[in-house]
């Protein structure tokens, strides 16, 4: 178990590594419900909620969490379901940051 919502993101101007596949296939277990794209170079998860009002709640608490880990997802935003997609442009598929994300995330919803 990595705990990673219990991590920081590390800035991505000092140089942080890409995942190897080994590396991701280890973590990923770690993000329940969080998958891999078709090309391996990012993560995403499907949000429902009741409304529009419980979506916009979630990408609220989402933009505050990206704002403060200073590493921001893709969203697909309609009226009761959000699509977040995790990765890190600078390293060209994904870091530790999109793991950690994507865990302070899920930890938002009680079913995680």
């Amino acid at each position: 178990m990595f705990d990673l919502a219990a991590r920081r993101c590390v800035s991505s101007e000092g140089g942080i590594p890409k995942l190897s596949e080994d590396e991701v296939r280890q973590l990923l277990p770690e993000v329940p419900g969080w998958r891999l794209n078709d090309g391996k170079d990012a993560i995403a998860r499907t949000f429902s909620f009741r409304n529009f009002y419980e979506t916009m709640a979630f990408v609220n608490a989402l933009a505050w969490i990206a704002h403060g880990e200073n590493h921001h997802p893709d969203l697909t935003v309609h009226y009761n379901k959000c699509v977040v997609r995790w990765n890190t442009h600078s390293v060209g598929g994904l870091s530790d940051n999109d793991f950690i994300c994507a865990a302070k995330v899920s930890a938002l919803l009680p079913d995680g």
